[in-house]
């Protein structure tokens, strides 16, 4: 944030991203306290996008035949 007031920049459009394909599709917890950071440190958030990978035909989740065993 220190470096992008530097560079006189002063709002910004978010990203956020999270694993996707046939893993998780909701951003971590981290996202949400990196957003809130930037917020904080007086950035001007213009849009909140969601470029999570949605496949639009998945590949198999690991785990096998029989699921995840505990």
């Amino acid at each position: 944030a220190e470096r992008c007031r530097g560079l006189g920049i002063t709002a910004l459009h978010v990203r956020l991203r999270a694993t996707g394909g046939n893993k998780t599709k909701t951003p971590g917890p981290g996202a949400q306290s990196a957003l809130r950071a930037l917020a904080r440190s007086g950035l001007k958030i213009g849009r909140i996008e969601d470029v999570t990978p949605i496949p639009s035909d998945s590949t198999r989740r690991k785990g096998g035949r029989r699921g995840r065993r505990l």
